[in-house]
């Protein structure tokens, strides 16, 4: 991601370090025409989007629990056509960086789907998730079906007349009307290795992914 974050080392010198875009790939992102994806679901699977925050984040917190059967890391929630992440950064184009969730119904509901989404974010800050600000970070809750509306505002709803957070709810409930996936260098970044030794991974999506795992009350795969 384009946003740059400070952390401040033991000597107490604050050193400034690229967050998702310091994986030493090219600015000149690879034209995503054609990666609009196919949002009908192999046969036996479903399929959600969530945006919050940082996909690569996202991507790897969704990963480890049970019955999620893959994760895609894209773009949605905007009006311009073959985003890519070049232009999802100037925050001009109203996508947000978005997960698409393939899952097993069988063993993972959408309404429990919705509340990892609840437990794996802030969905309290305005256009903000962590030290990455802008519209593309912000809080979106995606539904594909009348159902599927009806319970995530009946979760919203739930929340929000709790004391569950400090502020109020500014997550977007919309429909999801098309999904692009993001470049190959995007995908599986944590979980596939590519990024570990990223210090915006190390500092912020995996201290994020330990509080999910703490908080979160539901199943994870082994070894996650």
């Amino acid at each position: 991601m384009k946003k740059y974050i400070k952390l401040l080392s033991l000597s107490l010198f604050a050193i400034i370090i690229s967050a998702c875009n310091s994986n030493g790939q090219s600015n000149n992102t690879k034209n995503q025409k054609d990666l609009k994806m196919d949002l009908t679901p192999p046969k036996g699977e479903a399929v959600v989007a969530f945006a919050e925050g940082c996909f690569w984040c996202s991507e790897h917190i969704f990963e480890a629990v049970v019955g999620v059967n893959d994760v895609i890391s894209g773009y949605a929630g905007g009006t311009t056509l073959n985003p890519t992440y070049d232009l999802v950064n100037t925050e001009t184009t109203g996508h947000a960086e978005s997960i698409l969730v393939y899952y097993d119904p069988k063993i993972i509901s959408y309404d429990e789907l919705v509340k990892v989404f609840f437990a794996s974010h802030d969905p309290t800050t305005p256009n903000q998730q962590g030290p990455d600000k802008g519209s593309s970070y912000r809080s979106i809750l995606f539904y594909q079906t009348p159902a599927e509306k009806e319970i995530a505002m009946n979760e919203i709803k739930q929340i929000s007349g709790s004391d569950r957070f400090p502020k109020s709810l500014v997550t977007e409930l919309k429909h999801l009307d098309a999904f692009y996936k993001a470049e190959d260098y995007h995908q599986d970044y944590i979980n596939g290795g590519k990024g570990l030794m990223n210090p915006y991974v190390k500092g912020v999506s995996i201290p994020r992914y330990e509080k999910f795992k703490r908080e979160y009350k539901g199943k994870l795969k082994k070894g996650a």
